[in-house]
């Protein structure tokens, strides 16, 4: 039963956020109350009291200023972000909070002790579609595609955690790959629903850059492997539609973190990889990480990440490593980046 309907003028003034940038929003007819929500339900909120994220994240990606009283339309999702909020999508539509810039509405229950207390919502309904059902991120998924028989070379990056450098490092060695005169696709597999990983990519010269939200999820927290590898899928078959003849996936968080933990320990996630890179903030971090990873048959290929700002540590890594490391600016050369294709261990044909 509807609460209430939403004029084309109301939906016009809503904040509208990066994680439901593929919902058409002319098939709406209202809002749904009391409903349990689930991940990737999208809700109508009102803005009750500004907290650590003083802007919504539009589909564009500008920063939209967030007022109390201010319409937003978000989707629920789960949060895991050691650096941030441990949030979960809670049990009904009483008041939540945004858990990401980018538009999750959870329940917060931890916070990083230097993070602010979270912005405050008010649910005022589920989007109700054409049929009456909860508008879900999932219905606007990117389509799948039927399986490509050729598997350019595949490169992932993973991390000790958050902030290590795996973004920069992604986008460095699109750069570099792209300056070699390759059309490269990439995608950030898991995480929370940002654009801002996605739009780095695109300035680095990826062909495509795509991200899990396309597959239909706020994020990734909570996901099983089958789902994680669904997901991985259906990115990949869009990046080889769009015609990429190398690919790179960021895998968000760090190797301990749940989700990245049931993507690395899946032998067909890593079947589908020529290589990795490992980002680590610290030596200890990066030898801990590639020997656990060395363990689980993961096809390691460098470590880089904040680590490099540090020479003394890069060579500290190095001395209990058997791998070489890379700066960003390394990887963005060109020649350093057709080398470490050259390099691989090729099983994919072009």
């Amino acid at each position: 039963m509807l609460v209430a309907k939403l004029t084309a003028e109301r939906l016009g003034r809503l904040k509208v956020s990066y994680v439901v940038r593929r919902t058409d929003l002319s098939g709406v007819t209202g809002l749904l109350p009391g409903h349990r929500p689930s991940a990737g339900d999208i809700v109508l909120a009102r803005v009750e009291l500004v907290g650590q994220h003083k802007a919504l994240e539009q589909p564009d990606g500008r920063r939209n200023t967030l007022y109390p009283g201010d319409e937003v339309l978000v989707a629920y999702g789960h949060r895991y972000a050691p650096d941030q909020f441990e949030a979960v999508v809670p049990e009904d539509l009483g008041n939540c909070h945004l858990a990401a810039a980018g538009g999750l509405a959870a329940r917060v229950l931890t916070r990083h002790a230097a993070i602010g207390e979270p912005t405050c919502l008010e649910p005022l309904g589920l989007l109700a579609g054409p049929a009456g059902g909860v508008v879900n991120l999932r219905a606007q998924a990117l389509a799948p595609l039927p399986e490509a028989s050729r598997r350019p070379p595949t490169l992932a990056v993973v991390g000790t955690s958050m902030n290590a450098g795996k973004t920069t490092t992604a986008a460095a060695l699109i750069h570099g790959l792209t300056r070699a005169g390759l059309a490269v696709g990439a995608a950030k597999v898991t995480g929370t629903g940002a654009g801002g990983d996605v739009w780095q990519m695109h300035d680095s010269g990826a062909i495509r850059a795509l991200d899990f939200t396309d597959a239909g999820y706020p994020s990734t927290c909570g996901l099983n492997t089958g789902e994680l590898l669904d997901v991985v899928t259906l990115l990949r078959g869009h990046l080889l539609a769009a015609g990429a003849e190398a690919i790179v996936f960021e895998v968000a968080d760090g190797v301990l973190q749940r989700e990245t933990s049931l993507l690395l320990n899946s032998p067909e996630f890593v079947c589908g990889l020529d290589g990795v890179l490992f980002a680590a903030g610290d030596a200890m971090g990066a030898v801990a990480g590639v020997r656990m990873l060395h363990e689980i048959g993961v096809p390691m290929l460098a470590v880089t990440g904040r680590l490099m700002a540090s020479p003394l540590a890069a060579r500290e890594a190095a001395a209990h490593l058997g791998l070489p490391t890379r700066s960003v600016s390394e990887l963005a050369d060109p020649a350093v980046a057709t080398k470490l294709i050259a390099e691989l261990p090729i099983t994919a044909a072009a």
